[in-house]
């Protein structure tokens, strides 16, 4: 019996090693680990966009502070995303005009860190 038990144990450690070891969800990223595109991936978003460039603007917005709270990562560009990209613009000198793309990619990924807190109400 403690021969089977040995087996057991050494035939899990073996599948385990061999699985390697879990990757994050995406659903789970961390602000600072967004991963739902590459961060070479920077198309041009604006308002009523949706897809995982979307959800990835919205990750890296997540890591600036303040209110109002963290967007929700759903993909869709709505009005409360677009404030907060304007204001993201706005701390960092780039035209206030919400649509993201070049510069404002750059400063999603490497913020300044006098931009982060607090966000206007």
């Amino acid at each position: 019996m403690k021969q089977r038990g040995l087996l057991t144990l050494a035939v899990g450690l073996c599948t385990a090693a061999a699985l390697g070891p879990a990757a994050p969800h995406p659903a789970f990223a961390t602000p600072d680990r967004c991963s739902y595109t590459s961060p070479t991936y920077q198309p041009t978003l604006t308002h009523g966009d949706t897809g995982a460039a979307v959800k990835q603007a919205q990750c890296l917005s997540n890591r600036w502070g303040g209110e109002p709270p963290k967007l929700a990562l759903d993909g869709v560009f709505d009005s409360a995303m677009l404030k907060k990209i304007k204001w993201i613009q706005g701390c960092h000198g780039l035209p206030q005009n919400g649509v993201i793309k070049g510069r404002t990619w750059q400063v999603l990924y490497h913020p300044a860190l006098d931009c982060y807190d607090p966000y206007p109400t």
